[in-house]
Order: structure tokens, then sequence, then C-alpha cells
């Protein structure tokens, strides 16, 4: 490895890095404001998402329930991780509000990891669902879950709630896992998804690259996780939220995310978005397949 390879600044230079555009129109001041009026916590804020102006310009927004500080250090994520606070038992009614406020014909809840919690936060993340589907019946529903320490007591919890897809991320390869999320487990998270998809559920992962992976270990983990019975797949650019997480090693190019499509669809996955900007959440609404 030469010198170039072992500066950071130098790594992250590319031609293929991507380049967010900032939006500010009447759409996107709409939902910033039912934000804040309900003091609501959004993964596009508290993960700095490339394309909150893109999402909150079309009225779309993915809620975080259960506080904005993680019990996990995942090492890409610019989540605080800390000692959380009493959850709100406000937050069903406020959430249901918001999406009748924004009228939203699709919506996608996450929440961060409470392992400080004896049932993870199961019992609130019900909640929230049922409180929201009874209020808004016509929705269609996506939740991006954490893995429960795959407790299926407690994902039966989420199953009974009946959302329309239950996502959960691997993030990236097997051997980078332990590096990258050090309180999470590759094996555990294929579990996740492997019991989701035994119940019937239509379920829903994604993978980042840029962290280091290889060609051959990314194609491997397409194929874990469509072992699972999981048939939706999201594929993004790993971007550096903030100089406390990981560095960037590598920008793909637009070229490899087409390419990586291509292998995805001949595996056998029904739904696929692969691009530098992708992340787990975008064009969700699209994904009710």
């Amino acid at each position: 490895m030469n010198s170039e390879e072992n500066n950071p600044k130098k790594r992250t230079i590319s031609p293929h890095k991507p380049r967010v555009r900032i939006g500010n129109n009447d759409n996107y001041r709409f939902v910033r404001e039912v934000v804040n009026s309900h003091s609501l916590n959004t993964i596009c804020q508290s993960g700095n998402c490339p394309n909150i102006s893109e999402c909150w310009g079309n009225r779309t927004a993915t809620f975080m329930i259960l506080g904005n500080i993680c019990t996990r250090g995942c090492r890409f994520c610019s989540v605080e991780t800390g000692k959380p606070f009493i959850h709100d038992e406000s937050e069903p009614d406020r959430v249901s509000e918001s999406v009748q406020l924004m009228r939203l014909k699709s919506c996608v809840i996450t929440s961060v990891d409470r392992d400080d919690l004896p049932d993870g936060g199961a019992t609130h993340w019900a909640k929230v669902i049922k409180t929201v589907r009874q209020n808004n019946p016509e929705l269609q529903m996506e939740v991006l879950i954490p893995d429960f320490q795959l407790k299926s007591e407690l994902l039966d919890q989420i199953i009974d709630a009946s959302p329309e897809i239950i996502s959960h991320n691997i993030e990236t390869v097997r051997r980078l896992s332990p590096s990258v999320r050090p309180s999470a487990s590759y094996e555990r998270s294929l579990g996740v998804l492997e019991y989701l998809a035994g119940k019937g559920v239509r379920t829903k992962s994604g993978i980042m690259l840029g962290l280091g992976e290889t060609w051959a270990e990314i194609e491997a983990t397409l194929r874990d996780i469509y072992k699972t019975n999981c048939f939706i797949l999201t594929i993004g650019q790993y971007l550096q939220p903030d100089t406390s997480c990981l560095h960037v090693e590598k920008y793909y190019s637009d070229e490899e995310f087409y390419q990586l499509k291509d292998i995805a669809y001949n595996i056998g996955y029904k739904m696929v978005e692969s691009g530098k900007l992708i992340r787990s959440s975008y064009h969700a609404e699209k994904h009710h397949i």
C-alpha cells in the first residue's frame, strides 16, 4: 500500500464522489414545520441523510421513534450514542397526527437501538404502528427495525402489528461487520430476516459500500441476504456523516452500482435500488410490490 492509500484525505478524493443537492421549497419547509411542531425525531436529520431536501421536498420523511440517543455505537452512524431518556408515551399519537397532516400515502418508521429496555422497545414500537394504522387506514407502512437481539417474542410484536414491509439492514459484509457494527452481528441480522420471512412477512434489507469491502464480498453478501427469502434490496454509497465516523475507503461509480443491480436481479431479487445516494428508505413508496 503506497503513501496515498494511507492518507485518509487523499483516499476520499474521487471523481465518483456524489454531489448532494440542497433545496428549500414550500414542501420542504412544511415538513420541517410539522416535524418541529410535533417534537419528532427523523433519521433524515439525525443521520445527516443526503436525500433530506428531495424527500422533504416531496412531503416524505422517515420518523425515528424512541428518542434520538442510541445504545449502540455503530461506526458509520452519526446518531448520538449514550444513555437514552425515558421514551415519550405520547409519541404514537404525535407520529400519527403528523402522517395525517402530511397527507402521506406511504411512510417509513425506524428507531434507535434501545438495549436499555427489557423489551428493546418492542411494545412501544407496536403501539406506534397500531396507532398510525388506526388513524390512517389506507397508509402503506414500512418499518426499519433493530435486531431485538433476535428474540422471537419481540419480533412477533412487530409482526402482529402488521406493517406492509419489515426492513432490517445488514449494512456491510461479513468480514467488516465486527468493526463497523461492534454491538451487532452479521449472523444475527441474517437470522432476523430469516425469522421474519418464515412468518410470511415481506422483508427488505440494505448494504452500504465504500468501507473496504471487496467485490467478491459484496456478491457473497447479496447471496446471503437472498437466502433468507428477502427479495427487496437497497445498495448505496457510504458517506462519512461526520469526522467521528469511519473514513470512506472508496467511492463507487455509477457503472459499478448498475452492475450490482444487474447481479442482484440475476440472483433473484424482485426490487433493487442501487446508486450513490440510495438509502434504505429512499423511494420506499415504490417497494410495496
